[in-house]
C-alpha cells in the first residue's frame, strides 16, 4: 500500500533552518510528482512546494519562495524540503503528498515550530 512518512520537524529559532524528509513506499516513486503542503492551527492547508517526477520542474508557494527548496532522490524514494530563514509564520504541520497538487495519499505530517 502507498505510504508516505515525513520526518525532520522540530523546534527552531527564527532565522534558523530545517530539512524535512518524506520517504515513500508502495508505489513507483519516480513515476509521480510530489508536493509538500502545510497546515497551521486554524488555517487551511496550503501548498508549500511541488517537484516533478524527474525533478526538472519545481514550484513554490509565494510565502516560501527564495527560502525553501524542494528536491528528491529517486534512488532513495525520498523527497526533501530544505527550509531556510524560518519565520514564526512557517510554524505548521508539514505533509507530503503524491501529486503535483493535493493528492489522494498523504503522510501523517511532521510538526515545525518556529519560536525563540
Amino acid at each position: 500500500q502507498v505510504q508516505l512518512v515525513e520526518s525532520g520537524g522540530g523546534l527552531v529559532q527564527p532565522g534558523g533552518s530545517l530539512t524535512l524528509s518524506c520517504v515513500a513506499s508502495g508505489f513507483t516513486f519516480n513515476a509521480y510528482h510530489m508536493s509538500w503542503y502545510r497546515q497551521a492551527p486554524g488555517k487551511e492547508r496550503e501548498l508549500v512546494a511541488s517537484i516533478s517526477k524527474t525533478a526538472d520542474v519545481t514550484r513554490y508557494g509565494d510565502s516560501v519562495k527564495g527560502r525553501f527548496t524542494i528536491s528528491r532522490d529517486n534512488d532513495k524514494n525520498t523527497v526533501y524540503l530544505q527550509m531556510n530563514n524560518l519565520k514564526s509564520e512557517d510554524g505548521a504541520v508539514y505533509y507530503c503528498t503524491r501529486a503535483w497538487g493535493p493528492g489522494e495519499y498523504w503522510g501523517r505530517g511532521t510538526r515545525v515550530t518556529v519560536s525563540s
